[in-house]
């Protein structure tokens, strides 16, 4: 697992793998989220790796293998993540704007908080995936297992769950708005707590 080595600046905020700041201390960020780039792009295995609050645009980390990073509040623009394997991963609180994860195999994952549009997941395995106060929009999760997932008080708009297993997907307090669960398991799926 990654080990968190806090900011030369004080801030609290963890340092940008290979470096001592964070993204916002960092002289360079733009250069920064270059090299972070380059590195994921030029390993088929990612290990451990610190990259919060970096801004990574048009990049393609494509059938990568991903253990134990964080990535929490960074940005991601036009990124390909198709047929990736990510385990232990945390993109709390992420922005994700037309974003690929299709064919891809991700397990305990966290997108809490996150900014989720125009983005699709599918025919994807997304087991035990913390959505929960996700912002999630024109998103596609079709043809997906999304077994023991996520959702509590997520705003969903305009998107599509559709032929997907959902069980034990919890949308407690979900808000909703034109999303189809259209020949999916949708009575497995888990809306208030049981006293």
């Amino acid at each position: 697992m990654f080990v968190v080595t806090p900011c030369a600046a004080g801030c609290g905020r963890p340092a940008v793998s290979g470096s001592n700041t964070c993204a916002i201390h960092a002289a360079d960020a733009r250069g920064e989220a270059e090299r972070i780039g380059d590195y994921i792009t030029g390993h088929d295995v990612i290990k451990d790796l610190s990259a919060c609050g970096l801004r990574f645009e048009g990049m393609d980390f494509s059938r990568r293998a991903f253990f134990g990073c964080n990535f929490s509040g960074a940005s991601f623009s036009m990124c390909l993540f198709t047929k990736c394997r990510m385990r232990i991963l945390f993109f709390d609180f992420c922005t994700f704007k037309n974003c690929d994860f299709s064919g891809s195999d991700l397990e305990f994952l966290s997108f809490a908080g996150s900014s989720i549009s125009d983005c699709t997941f599918e025919g994807s395995n997304l087991i035990h995936i913390n959505y929960s106060g996700s912002v999630i929009t024109e998103t596609t999760f079709d043809n997906s297992d999304l077994y023991n997932s996520r959702f509590i008080k997520a705003d969903i708009a305009h998107s599509d769950f559709e032929n997907c297993n959902l069980k034990r997907n919890y949308f407690i307090k979900t808000r909703q708005e034109a999303v189809s669960f259209k020949a999916s398991n949708a009575a497995d799926m888990i809306f208030e707590i049981e006293e």
